[in-house]
């Protein structure tokens, strides 16, 4: 069995002072959310064994702020930064998958981008929770969770419609459910 954890980034500044994509950082909303993620991921174990990351700054910032919120209660993850994740498509996201088979991590995130994010995170659920489906057809809003499971013993044979999903949630979904 593996677990895929699929995280958007968290809500960014309009343009970045530099003028580049890449460069764009977190905005207040995205500090607080990719800490409210952080802090909700630590307590629904299990958590990931490893995290590929977006070199993006705005991925990188989720990263650290919701590592930030977890670290007391979860062990560091191997985490690697790569470049073919920003501006990923669904294909391109899940090849850098497969490619975790030579760490054979049993939990494994990935920090990304829309719309290579949510696209993917559609076309690996086969099966799993209908109305969290329902929920992510809409969009993989901006510091959104899906979490997907696989019936494999390798991550070579991910694979779409393959995975059953377990989750998904977003801040705003928090919200809704528990409250301010």
């Amino acid at each position: 069995m593996r677990r895929l954890m699929l995280l958007r980034h968290a809500k960014t500044e309009t343009n970045a002072p530099s003028g580049q994509d890449q460069d764009r950082r977190l905005d207040d909303r995205g500090l607080r959310d990719a800490a409210e993620m952080g802090h909700w991921i630590s307590a629904h174990p299990p958590f990931p064994d490893r995290v590929l990351v977006s070199p993006a700054v705005r991925a990188h910032q989720t990263w650290d702020i919701a590592w930030k919120a977890m670290k007391d209660r979860v062990r560091l993850p191997a985490v690697e930064f790569l470049p073919e994740l920003y501006g990923a498509e669904p294909s391109q996201l899940l090849h850098s998958i497969r490619l975790a088979s030579a760490h054979d991590p049993k939990r494994l995130m990935v920090v990304g981008h829309n719309p290579g994010m949510h696209e993917l995170a559609l076309m690996l659920a086969g099966s799993g929770d209908k109305p969290a489906k329902k929920a992510l057809e809409d969009n993989l809003p901006t510091s959104g969770l899906a979490v997907l499971d696989f019936d494999v013993d390798d991550w070579t044979d991910v694979a779409f419609r393959r995975g059953k999903l377990v989750l998904f949630t977003s801040p705003k979904l928090l919200r809704q459910t528990f409250g301010d």
